[in-house]
């Protein structure tokens, strides 16, 4: 395992928002979702996120979430992503969302 500086760290901006509207995404060559998240002061932003087998779009909109909010934007087939949305890989490579135990304000900084 390589290892950072906390200035790398530092770097890596992770905020809260809500998922505010989830799409199929059939262009995507792994089964994905199309999600717009809301990010409070810093506005919306989408992603593309490969969470199709553990999560129905049901069950992800209103859900909090943690992303990476400071990358560049991504072409992703006929989509642009503007964050990372993070997770855990499970089983089979299944994605866990990390989310904040409890509801707080969208946009709150991860640190």
């Amino acid at each position: 395992m390589d290892t950072i500086s906390w200035e790398d760290f530092t770097k890596v901006d992770m905020r809260v928002g809500t998922i505010i509207a989830v799409d199929d995404f059939p262009e995507a060559r792994n089964p994905s979702y199309k999600l717009r998240i809301d990010f409070g002061d810093l506005g919306e932003k989408k992603s593309s996120a490969q969470i199709t087998s553990l999560y129905s779009k049901e069950d992800l909109l209103g859900r909090q979430i943690i992303a990476v909010v400071n990358f560049p934007k991504k072409q992703i087939g006929p989509f642009m992503s503007e964050c990372l949305v993070l997770g855990i890989y499970g089983e089979g490579n299944d994605v866990i969302l990390l989310q904040p135990s409890g509801s707080v304000q969208n946009g709150w900084k991860v640190g």
